[in-house]
């Protein structure tokens, strides 16, 4: 059974989706949730859920290596970004290479970047007058929503569309897509 750990700072609705799909599929398993937000409703959905719920502080992840310890016993084969809004460390990117995937709420390189998460993006995207954004699934590196595309969906917007219309239409792409990059990136000898 392959292994699967979410990072995620929010509401966690994509860590919920991809924790149920997985469920369902048995051929992998989130295994933990961790979240740097002491009062976020992911890890109330991780605990309702069956699945290990660890909050951690910037001390934890970025001065010792407490986060990274805990990583490297739990043996995950993915680890997945999921509205996790703190800069991934290198010496945890360095420990698990091509294995740190983010999912960003914009066709990157478009709306990336320190700031640009959730609703900041969706403001941007209506305010630029768009006529299209979507999702980016990438890998992670030492800077924020540069590290190589896997995988990008796009929704167009019309003209009346507000940010909420944005943003629903982006969490439809999300909800779509992600746990579907997540399994080709686990088994892509079943491509």
């Amino acid at each position: 059974m392959k292994r699967i750990i979410i990072f995620a700072s929010g509401s966690g609705t994509n860590a919920e989706n991809i924790i149920k799909y997985f469920h369902e599929r048995k051929i992998a398993e989130v295994t933990h949730v961790f979240s740097n937000n002491l009062r976020a409703k992911v890890l109330k959905r991780a605990h309702a859920l069956n699945v290990k719920a660890l909050h951690f502080d910037k001390e934890s992840f970025y001065d010792k290596n407490e986060v990274l310890n805990i990583l490297k016993d739990a043996k995950p084969d993915i680890i997945i970004l999921a509205g996790f809004l703190w800069m991934f460390p290198k010496k945890i990117i360095d420990a698990f290479p091509n294995k740190v995937i983010n999912i960003h709420p914009a066709l990157l390189p478009k709306y990336g970047g320190k700031g640009m998460y959730g609703h900041h993006v969706h403001e941007a995207v209506v305010r630029n007058k768009e006529t299209e954004t979507g999702i980016t699934i990438h890998y992670v590196n030492e800077h924020y929503d540069e590290g190589a595309v896997i995988f990008q969906a796009k929704t167009a917007v019309e003209k009346d569309n507000s940010a909420d219309d944005v943003a629903h239409a982006i969490h439809q792409l999300e909800y779509k897509h992600f746990p579907v990059v997540i399994e080709e990136l686990l088994f892509p000898e079943e491509k």
